[in-house]
């Protein structure tokens, strides 16, 4: 068990390299090297980030499906490596726009299929601990590539840091092909609970019988609403105030939530057992409205980058509790990533809206307004969080339902 253990936190640490080595630098790419506005930028993001994640929904139910999740990952990271270089050799609207739809697509691969190995890699006692270790190694990986990207855009030029992601996904490709597939119970990494008849739950009757799914659901729409365009935007108003620091000073923002992302990933893997999920949940949602009240508020480089703490204690509970919940709202389904497919759907709307309607309050009044806004939002997360069962209740429940109705 200890090698397949140090082989998801390379696999962990590999992927971040792969998916941290974009994100938040295209949209400051766009605007500061291609000449984009930031109204262009959240219409394209938007628009190819909802056909992008209208899919999330099939590709989770194809991940429960298919058993050659390690070539499902190693297909992902090529994929998106070929993105970076579209990206970097070709800015116009209809390349980024191909691109970040199959980005948005690739975002439903990568984080299902490693919870999905990890479910059925793992002992079920050692789950919550293993989430945390993969968030731990996650938030490593996004920690070296942001100090790789911060470097090597500040010494040669932000094009060239496209090129790492095809380098780190040689990498990621190689270590998920030292995974034994024989090591990986498919059935448990589905979802079904023990000695339990393998037919999965229909896909109407998982989203109509099981509310607890629903409200977190839209915990996560706005939730994402609120953070998806903080990052973005404050990588924005940063370039802009100070020209010729775009990638370094994106590199601080993202380097200073993940040194705190991961003590505090940690902290919730060795304590979820013991405290309340729900609560924590809405604990995260209240780091975020103050991160979003802190970029309002704040002008100085310093401070909008040491705010970013506030990132790493909203985002180091939610990557850890986000997995550990749904296993619990949909145990005995047969339908785990598909779940995860249905969260990541909702959320990725409210990602997506987030960067349009964000980008567009920039244009008509501030930055100022734009974060103010989604410091809102991310409190009405927080009330929907309170509204949200217990999740150990919700599989007490489901677990004696399934032992009184084994057929069902």
């Amino acid at each position: 068990m200890s090698g397949l253990s140090h082989r998801l936190d390379a696999l962990n640490f590999f992927l971040a390299d792969v998916r941290g080595g974009l994100g938040a630098f295209v949209s400051v790419f766009l605007v500061t090297a291609a000449g984009w506005t930031s109204a262009e930028v959240g219409a394209v993001l938007t628009v190819s980030g909802l056909v992008g994640i209208a899919l999330h929904t099939p590709v989770g139910a194809m991940i429960d499906a298919v058993r050659a999740k390690r070539a499902l990952l190693v297909g992902a990271v090529a994929l998106l490596a070929a993105c970076a270089i579209a990206i970097e050799r070709q800015p116009t609207g209809l390349v980024v726009f191909a691109a970040d739809v199959m980005m948005a697509v690739l975002g439903g691969v990568f984080a299902p299929t490693v919870a999905a190995l990890t479910l059925g890699l793992v002992p079920e006692h050692a789950f919550p601990a293993r989430l945390a270790r993969n968030a731990v190694w996650d938030r490593i990986g996004n920690l070296t590539i942001a100090a790789l990207v911060g470097v090597v855009g500040w010494r040669w030029s932000q094009n060239t840091t496209f090129y790492l992601i095809p380098f780190f996904a040689v990498l990621s490709g190689a270590v998920v092909l030292t995974i034994p597939a024989e090591a990986i119970d498919h059935e448990r990494a589905r979802g079904f609970a023990s000695n339990q008849s393998e037919q999965a739950q229909g896909y109407f009757a998982l989203l109509i019988e099981n509310r607890p799914l629903l409200i977190l659901s839209s915990i996560a729409a706005t939730f994402h609403f609120a953070n998806a365009s903080m990052l973005p935007l404050v990588g924005q108003k940063l370039a802009l105030a100070h020209p010729g620091l775009e990638s370094a000073l994106m590199s601080a923002c993202i380097i200073v939530a993940q040194l705190v992302t991961i003590p505090v990933a940690i902290l919730i893997g060795r304590k979820a057992g013991l405290w309340s999920l729900r609560s924590l949940l809405a604990a995260s949602c209240i780091a975020l409205a103050l991160r979003g009240a802190a970029f309002a508020w704040f002008d100085n480089a310093a401070l909008l980058v040491a705010a970013q703490i506030l990132d790493g204690i909203a985002t180091g509970i939610w990557d850890v509790l986000i997995p550990l919940i749904l296993a619990d709202l949909v145990v005995g389904s047969g339908r785990y990533s598909m779940s995860r497919g249905v969260v990541g759907t909702v959320q990725g709307v409210g990602g997506s809206l987030s960067n349009v309607v964000a980008g567009s309050m920039v244009v008509a009044g501030s930055y100022g307004a734009a974060f103010a806004v989604l410091a809102v939002f991310a409190l009405l997360a927080c009330g929907l969080a309170m509204l949200l069962p217990e999740p150990a209740e919700v599989k007490k429940q489901r677990l004696q339902r399934s032992q009184a109705s084994p057929s069902s």
